[in-house]
């Protein structure tokens, strides 16, 4: 059973780039010519992935460590570096409901493309708030809290570990959090507006008698003494206020 669950944020992608460029520009559409489970790192998205390698080898002994990763290149690629640099050989499993939120008809979409090009939902998402609203052909927040909770059944039941690692996303890093905080609506919006999470940072939550207990929320200090540098590209954009 997993005593201990590590939340890796993928380092700094193509697309990360691409749209914070966007929106500063005030362009309507990001231009990203990857569809978005195929978008890879950047340069820079590589060297934070490596500088993990060293907070892999300082975590100690990898004896009951699983590693779990979203299908998303940019997941995938971000653990395998970072365990390429510990010098790590652990099997991965990549699950598909540890992908990034789906935004449908929103996709490749500034705040101004959405205002401009779907005005009315820009007004559903007013009226219902982001914990509820979807997209359409996307998903709400609550489509993946209930994916999330599925793969965390699956995730923390593990027979024979007691750690995992999980290479994933913004959104996921988040609604894990809240999930194993047990924090509702609010609580996790709010923890969400005034907790960034930048690319390739750590968090790590710790089972114990009482529920699971948060050590550290996306936390860059392997970051800090490397060469790498920290981003704080918003990979959802409702994960900071709009």
């Amino acid at each position: 059973m997993i005593d201990q669950l590590v939340l890796v944020r993928h380092g700094e992608s193509a697309a990360n780039v691409a749209a914070s460029a966007a929106e500063r520009s005030g362009a309507e559409t990001i231009d990203v010519a990857w569809r978005d489970a195929d978008v890879p790192l950047t340069g820079e998205g590589r060297d934070q992935a490596a500088a993990l390698g060293a907070w892999w080898r300082d975590a100690g002994p990898t004896e009951g460590t699983v590693a779990w990763s979203s299908p998303y290149l940019r997941a995938r690629e971000t653990l395998a570096t970072g365990l390429h640099a510990a010098g790590l050989d652990l099997p991965v499993r990549v699950d598909e409901r540890l992908r990034d939120r789906e935004l449908g008809v929103l996709d490749l979409l500034t705040r101004r493309g959405v205002a401009a090009r779907h005005p009315e939902e820009e007004a559903r998402r007013h009226r219902l708030g982001k914990w509820y609203h979807r997209p359409p052909g996307g998903e709400s927040w609550v489509d993946v809290t209930l994916r999330l909770r599925s793969v965390l059944g699956d995730l923390l039941a593990e027979p024979d570990a007691t750690r995992a690692v999980v290479a994933t996303h913004d959104v996921v890093v988040t609604l894990v959090t809240g999930l194993l905080l047990g924090l509702g609506e609010r609580e996790v919006l709010e923890f969400a507006t005034e907790n960034p999470v930048p690319n390739a940072s750590v968090t790590t939550l710790e089972r114990t008698a009482d529920g699971w207990r948060l050590v550290a929320f996306a936390d860059v200090a392997h970051l800090d003494r490397g060469d790498a540098v920290v981003t704080e590209h918003g990979g959802d954009p409702d994960v900071q206020p709009r």
